[in-house]
Order: C-alpha cells, then structure tokens, then sequence
C-alpha cells in the first residue's frame, strides 16, 4: 500500500493535475513515521488522509456515473503501469483463478453439508450449464493474449469517490486487493456492480437486468482511463469480461451458501443464494 499509494500521489503531483491531494489516497504516519500501528494484541491499524468533498454510492444511479467509476478505476491502472520492481504481492493467489472457483463450487455441491443443494437446484443448474466461462480467461492468458497488469481486484462502484460537486471520479478506495492482475478481472466485476441499478442481493429476479447505456458508459470511461493502452484482443473481450467474473462472483456467493454462509457475510437467511 506504501508503495502504491507513494507511487499514485507522486505521477500525479509530477504531471500537475489539478487538485493532486484528493486524487490518491495517502496514509498517515504514526509518530515515529511507520505506515501503520500495531497494537498490544497483535491487531494491524493505518488510517488515511480523508478526502473532502467526496463521497461513495452503492448502486449507479446515471450513465455518466458508471462512466466515471469506469475511468477512475482505469486510470488507476494506467499510473501504476510503470510501478518500479519488485512484482506486487499477490495479497490473495489465485483470487480470479475461475477454474479453481468452479471446482470449489463443485465440491461444496458434492458435499452439501447444510442440505442446501435441492432448494437451489435452479440456481445450481444454472451456474453447471455455464461452465464454459470459468476457463475463458485463463486460456486467453495461457495463450498469451492478456497481458498482465497491477489490478484492484474489488472494482465496485462504491470503491470510487465521486466529487460532490462535479461528480467527477476523483480516487479509487480500499486497496487491500491491489495486486497483479488482468484489467479485464476489474472491468468485469465493474460491469456486475455498475451496468445495473439493482442491489446485488435483489430478491425480485426480474429487476436485474444489463443497462446497455450504462454498460456502454462503463466501456467508455475504460477506454479513457487507460488513455490508448487497451489492446484490440482487451476491447473485443470487454463483454465476455463482464459474463465471467459475474459468473465467478455469483458461484462464489452459490458456493458460500452450500457452505452455510461462512465467508461473506449475511443480514437474512438465503442472502447469498439471492446474490448468486
């Protein structure tokens, strides 16, 4: 995060934009100058310059918002393009690998320790019939179409601050998941978050359902964002990217409720399986 951070707030400075200090997030330092504190128990605490003037939202309400979120979250990606060696920590490994996902899902399927499986059948079913997806990008990657690249990795629209005046996507928030990546990993689950204005745990099916003005919005700000770096084969897949990791996320809240909701956290019974 040190590095990250330092690295963001330095190539803005240097190139001059306007209003650099609200643009990355920037840690504040204990008293005898480390990034962060640890307390008697053990327990790790760092805090961040707050940022005026901005503020978070859960659901896109307009095309231009989800093309703001789209640009910020690109344009992140762009400024850490030329991050000095070492390669980042993989904070999670294999967090994308939807293979590895699928077979989880599979497993916890075959298992069925809560006896969940028969009242999600519908949804089990669907998630089995779409197979195909959880190697779609991992054999673009294999065949050495995707180029690797520092990623978010948690690219919901709540994760961008939009200022409260212009409504700009002035800087990207929570960066525990920065790590190598795919561009197409964050633009996916940008397309899951923000290319609808339903809850992702709406219990009415119906409601949910593809903006295609705002997914058009969204494939805009990432082609502002990342400011000419977006490959052909990137810009031709950014659709598929949208299909995958909604799958992937979607099997994991599937998986966590099989599992009896022991990974994300629930408010009601059968959340998770709402969100799958």
């Amino acid at each position: 995060m040190e590095r990250v951070t330092e690295h963001l707030r330095g190539k803005l400075a240097r190139s001059g934009e306007p209003d650099a200090g609200r643009r990355a997030l920037s840690l504040l330092r204990t008293r005898d100058g480390a990034s962060h504190l640890r307390d008697s128990e053990g327990n790790f605490w760092r805090a961040y310059r707050f940022i005026e003037g901005a503020s978070s939202h859960d659901v896109v309400s307009s095309p231009d918002q989800a093309r703001q979120a789209a640009r910020a979250f690109a344009r992140f990606t762009h400024l850490l393009g030329d991050l000095p060696a070492p390669r980042l920590h993989e904070t999670i490994p294999a967090f994308h690998d939807t293979r590895r996902r699928f077979d989880t899902f599979r497993d916890a399927l075959k298992s069925d320790p809560r006896e969940r499986a028969k009242e999600a059948r519908e949804t089990v079913d669907a998630f089995l019939e779409r197979e195909p997806l959880a190697d779609a990008l991992g054999e673009a990657v294999h065949k050495g179409q995707l180029t690797e690249r520092i990623a978010h990795n948690d690219t919901k629209i709540n994760n961008v601050l939009l200022d409260d005046v212009t409504g700009e996507g002035i800087c990207v928030v929570d960066l525990d998941t920065v790590m190598p990546g795919l561009f197409l990993h964050d633009f996916g689950d940008l397309v899951r978050t923000a290319s609808t204005t339903a809850a992702e745990d709406e219990r009415e099916t119906w409601r949910v359902a593809v903006d295609v003005g705002l997914f058009a919005a969204l494939v805009q700000g990432a082609s502002e964002g990342l400011e000419g770096e977006m490959t052909p084969f990137e810009r031709r897949s950014l659709p598929l990217a949208g299909r995958v990791i909604t799958f992937e996320c979607g099997m994991r809240f599937l998986t966590d409720h099989l599992l009896g909701d022991v990974y994300f956290k629930i408010h009601r019974p059968g959340q998770n399986l709402d969100r799958a």
